[in-house]
């Protein structure tokens, strides 16, 4: 059989590398997706660990007393603070108390806005030491709404919490004696004047 005239098909040496690079870069595009998600999802997914978990000293929620209670008696101390650009006086009713483990406590704060203007806030809040945050157990908070304050107005917020009695249990915290739980309000941005609640700056700014 003659063979003169008939090629065989080679593949291009090129062809297989252009194949190869977009491979890399299509799971280097896969990656970065990946990545950018990550980065997104990070904070309410730490947020979310440290409140189930009490890690760095968030407290745990809680929705019902515990069962029992210690005898083991421990001082917890409150800590009030104001974020800068937030014109409010904020301060506890009582700055420490005497507390069992398990005794369901429920203590005050006031806050006062000293602007001639309404003014929001909303408080962010931990405990010290904070490896004790998974054994504080808040049944009550002011601090997941948005506190919205008229000139001059002053109210008065509750917390209702309890320390866990296993804490008795841990031998870590056998030389624990006083815990601090602060808030700290910090200033949330005001809607923009003259568009109203749910308004579009469309509708706000038409004339009838």
């Amino acid at each position: 059989m003659n063979s003169v005239g008939l090629k065989s098909k080679v593949p291009h040496p090129g062809s297989s590398a252009r194949r190869r690079d977009i491979a890399v870069a299509g799971a280097c595009g896969v990656f970065v997706a990946f990545m950018v998600g990550i980065a997104y999802a990070a904070v309410p997914l730490y947020s979310w660990f440290c409140k189930t978990t009490g890690f760095g000293g968030i407290p745990q929620i809680v929705h019902a007393a515990p069962g029992q209670v210690s005898g083991r008696r421990i001082m917890v101390r409150f800590d009030a603070n104001v974020g800068a650009g937030l014109p409010w006086r904020f301060e506890p009713e009582r700055n420490v108390i005497e507390v069992s483990l398990g005794e369901v406590v429920t203590v005050y704060y006031t806050v006062t806005n000293l602007a001639a203007r309404e003014t929001a806030g909303q408080a962010a809040y931990n405990v010290t030491p904070t490896t004790i945050g998974g054994y504080f157990d808040k049944i009550n908070c002011f601090c997941f709404t948005e506190q919205r304050l008229a000139p001059g107005e002053k109210r008065e917020m509750a917390v209702v919490f309890y320390v866990d009695p296993e804490m008795a249990k841990d031998s870590d915290q056998d030389d624990l004696n006083t815990i601090t739980l602060s808030y700290t309000f910090f200033p949330l941005r005001p809607p923009r004047a003259g568009v109203a609640d749910g308004a579009t700056p469309a509708a706000a700014g038409s004339k009838i």
